[in-house]
């Protein structure tokens, strides 16, 4: 099941939409509250993008101007308040996001989709400093959390399910590097083969062989276009 189709899509928006449920604010304000709860931890926030977000919600009714204010020499500030069918839409795009899974595509899936063009040995020495990173970006947000023992749960939420997602893909690809590294991943040195010379080897299986034709995929090349030897 799809999620509905928004006048205004971008994530940023919903922040703005729940910045302003909590009172009226001028764009800066929205920002310095949002970052102070955390919140581009989880969603893009940048200036640029932040007004281009605001404008388009107001066209579309989902929040209005209500006053604008001068301090000494700085710009004009506007600030904006939340209507009724803003209320609506950020209840109704809630509801939607957290009851309704969607197919998202995120990079490292989009390049284990594409790894076999390279050495098998390559991938597992790519995959093992994954596994680092991750292990030092886990530890790094298991202690950002540790020094606010005093946030309730609820305001932490979005951080408890990004380290469970990095914990489980942490996981995975420890897997992952273990069956290279003991040779037990299926068709290992077909692949290597293959990426080498461009030649499928007589005893791979004949789905892996028909698989790779019918994708179009080719090996590495040198400058000249001849497969790496």
């Amino acid at each position: 099941m799809a999620t509905k189709r928004r006048k205004v899509s971008n994530p940023l928006a919903l922040a703005v939409l729940a910045t302003l449920r909590q009172r009226p604010m001028h764009p800066y304000e929205m920002a310095t509250t949002m970052r102070s709860q955390g919140k581009e931890r989880s969603i893009k926030l940048n200036f640029g993008s932040l007004y281009t977000v605001v404008d388009n919600l107001a066209k579309h009714g989902f929040i209005e101007a209500v006053e604008a204010s001068r301090e000494g020499r700085r710009p004009e500030r506007t600030t904006y308040r939340l209507t009724g069918a803003g209320r609506a839409e950020l209840e109704d795009w809630l509801a939607d996001l957290l009851g309704t899974p969607v197919k998202e595509y995120p990079q490292f899936e989009a390049a284990l989709s594409e790894m076999a063009v390279l050495m098998p040995e390559r991938v597992l020495e790519l995959l093992r400093h994954r596994a680092a990173a991750l292990e030092q970006a886990i530890a790094g947000a298991r202690a950002e959390v540790a020094e606010f023992p005093w946030l309730p749960r609820l305001f932490l939420i979005e951080t408890e399910y990004h380290l469970a997602m990095q914990e489980a893909e942490l996981a995975w690809v420890r897997g992952l590097v273990a069956e290279l590294d003991d040779g037990s991943f299926p068709d290992l040195a077909a692949w290597g083969h293959w990426v080498q010379t461009g030649e499928l080897t007589a005893d791979l299986d004949p789905r892996l062989a028909t698989a790779i034709a019918e994708s179009g995929a080719s090996p590495a090349t040198g400058a000249g276009g001849e497969p790496l030897n």
